[in-house]
Order: structure tokens, then sequence, then C-alpha cells
């Protein structure tokens, strides 16, 4: 069984509405709490970086697929929204939505259009981050398919 393990160090420098820093191989940002939750948005988030977590895991997925099912010639974009829910004090991370849309030309469509939807659930259940999250934060893929 091969194991990848990927490291980050992370400084903090005091109270809860202070500015930290994060750092990875191919990440450098500032962190610090967003100001929908009275905090000084400065950098990123860890609301943030889930959502660009789930989201790159899935569109990265879904081209992969697409790729392996012989699905050429498209372009694909997506939109993602993480829902945060707070109640009495209590932060949740409620649910993520990923919007991908693929163009495609239109003599592809009557081929593809079931392919490609079947594709996007696919991703949605196969994804490394969504199976980390099943059971916590539940996850929605909505495609739509315009032709050229």
């Amino acid at each position: 069984m091969a194991q990848h393990v990927f490291h980050l160090k992370a400084h903090w420098p005091g109270g809860r509405n202070d500015t930290g820093s994060i750092a990875m191989k191919n990440l450098k940002t500032m962190v610090s709490i967003p100001p929908e939750m009275d905090g000084p948005g400065i950098g990123t988030n860890p609301d943030e970086m889930l959502l660009g977590a789930a989201a790159t895991c899935y569109i990265i997925t879904l081209a992969a697929m697409m790729e392996r099912s012989n699905v050429n010639n498209i372009d694909l974009t997506m939109e993602s929204e993480g829902i945060v829910d707070v109640t009495n004090g209590v932060i949740t991370y409620k649910k993520i939505i990923h919007r991908p849309t693929v163009i495609i030309k239109q003599e592809q469509l009557k081929n593809i259009s079931a392919l490609l939807h079947k594709l996007a659930i696919k991703a949605e259940n196969s994804c490394m981050i969504s199976r980390a999250l099943k059971g916590n934060v539940e996850i929605e893929a909505n495609l739509t398919i315009k032709t050229q």
C-alpha cells in the first residue's frame, strides 16, 4: 500500500482575532477568521480552504473520469458553494454544492448527455475529499450541459 504524506506548518501569534500563516509545498498564505464570523478577514480561512479542497478534488476527478470515458472536446467550468450554519454559537459546515458546467458541441449532445450526468454523480462519490467528509457534510453536484 502506497501512502502520500503532506506537510503543513502553521503559525498563530496570539488570540482569536489575530492573523496567522500556513505554509505547504505549493501553498503559502495568511489565515484568520472571516468577517462573516466577526474576524479580521485577512488571508483565507478554514471554511474557504475546505470548499477549495472539495471543489478542486471534485473537478479534477470529474475531468479524469471524462477523459477515461473518451469524452473529448469539452470545456469544463464550475462554481461551488459552502453553506455554514451558526446556531447558538455552534458553527457547522452543513453542505457543499458543486455546479459544474460542461460545454460541448451540439452534435455530441445526443451521444454523451446521459454519460456526463452519470459521471458528475460518480465523481462526487469518488473524490477523496468528498469521501472524507461523507456523513458530516452533505455534498451535492448539479451538472449543466451547454452546447456551442
